[in-house]
């Protein structure tokens, strides 16, 4: 009988770890029970949006290897907002709208997760207990465990001292540690896991719980999803991707991956779709145009997996008839790395005649780059849309992939 694979090596092999706490141990309990973990989620908006995607997946594939995941929302931590990855502190919401961004989020994740069966996910919510708490008692049972000189070296309160870190914010990790000790007792969860921006706040749960109940608590982070350059994904000139299809369409949603640079493919196929890992590699070793292929599995698998996939066939009609076949057949013009203006660009290749009938066109809206209609005549394309290619519409007929020199 074959061995069953550790969850560890899978999400390894994968590339969503980034950092553990007592790792060895970690390994072994993975590998030899199922084990209760969760994930955090504020509801600061109406919708998961495209950096949730990670975590959502990392939860899926730890189900699927038998581990019980814990979603919680946090409806009670997002009155206070979390500072990590913050110079400023985050508007106050009332709960009205937290409310009802909660019950937004319960109904997207009910699509990544099965809660029914032996390791059914749970969906917990922290204001169930977290707007309970006497303050005195909390600060007496809980606080007594957090040194003070400790949490000012936490990355996500240096990164706030300049501008001033207020009192609210620098009890969340207080909070969040809690609630990791509240989930510990009620559902014996033992790991939490979550972006590596999180790093800190979740060794406080670590701490907390070895200190306080006796136990074993662990903590593992993913990686924040990032293109090559550092930068983080999920954004576009309208704002960011969302998981909604109000917000975003399922073609649009289709063509940000669709339009993902090269150096960025294999690492999104590899994180955000179930395909074999032999299979990514194998489709995108070639370094060249074969690569569109790549990002057409890449954008229809994404897509499938959000919408469905009837959406996601949709999504990929539209773009082929777009596109005419794929933008392998589409006329290809280069341009100069200097020009980043949308009317030169339109000049420089020959779509338009001059800067005026750019200006006509774009004002009536019949100029997209990549999915995104262009309204303003100062408009640049940046140097990484530059570097890894775009393609350029005017009006339905028109469709050109650009590249720089």
């Amino acid at each position: 009988m074959e061995e069953k694979k550790n969850i560890m090596d899978t999400l390894r092999e994968r590339g969503f770890i980034k950092q553990t706490i007592y790792e060895e141990d970690l390994y072994e309990l993975l590998g030899k029970e199922s084990v209760p973990f969760y994930i955090g989620f504020d509801p600061t908006a109406n919708s998961l949006h495209v950096g949730h995607f990670v975590a959502l997946m990392a939860m899926s594939h730890m189900q699927k290897a038998g581990h019980k995941p814990i979603v919680l929302l946090g409806g009670g931590t997002a009155k206070v907002g979390d500072p990590s990855g913050r110079t400023d502190m985050r508007s106050m919401m009332t709960n009205d709208v937290i409310r009802q961004n909660v019950e937004c989020f319960r109904k997207q994740m009910s699509k990544f997760f099965s809660f029914e069966g032996e390791n059914a996910a749970i969906m917990a919510d922290n204001s169930d207990w977290l707007d309970k708490l006497n303050y005195i008692e909390f600060i007496r049972d809980i606080g007594c465990h957090f040194s003070v000189n400790k949490m000012l070296t936490a990355e996500c309160y240096k990164q706030r001292m300049e501008k001033g870190l207020t009192f609210l914010e620098f009890n969340y990790m207080l909070m969040q540690s809690y609630d990791f000790l509240h989930l510990c007792e009620e559902y014996g969860c033992k790991l939490q896991c979550g972006g590596d921006d999180q790093w800190s706040n979740m060794l406080g749960g670590v701490d907390l719980i070895r200190r306080k109940l006796q136990k074993p608590a662990f903590a593992m982070t993913f990686q924040l999803l990032t293109t090559s350059e550092g930068k983080k994904m999920g954004k576009t000139q309208k704002g960011a991707v969302w998981l909604d299809p109000e917000k975003t369409s399922p073609y649009e949603f289709y063509q940000y991956w669709r339009n993902t640079g090269d150096s960025d493919v294999e690492k999104c196929l590899k994180l955000l779709t179930f395909l074999p890992v032999d299979y990514i590699e194998d489709i995108c070793k070639y370094q060249d145009e074969r690569m569109n292929e790549a990002k057409k599995v890449l954008a229809y698998e994404v897509t499938k997996i959000v919408h469905g996939e009837e959406e996601a066939n949709k999504a990929q009609a539209q773009a082929q008839a777009a596109f005419g076949g794929g933008d392998a057949e589409l006329p290809t013009k280069t341009i100069s790395k200097e020009v980043s203006n949308i009317c030169d660009i339109l000049v420089s290749v020959g779509a338009c005649k001059s800067k005026s009938e750019a200006r006509n066109i774009i004002a009536g809206g019949g100029v997209k780059v990549n999915d995104d209609t262009i309204s303003d005549f100062a408009y640049s394309v940046s140097d990484e849309m530059k570097a890894n290619g775009f393609i350029l519409h005017k009006g339905k007929k028109v469709h050109i992939k650009i590249v720089s020199e």
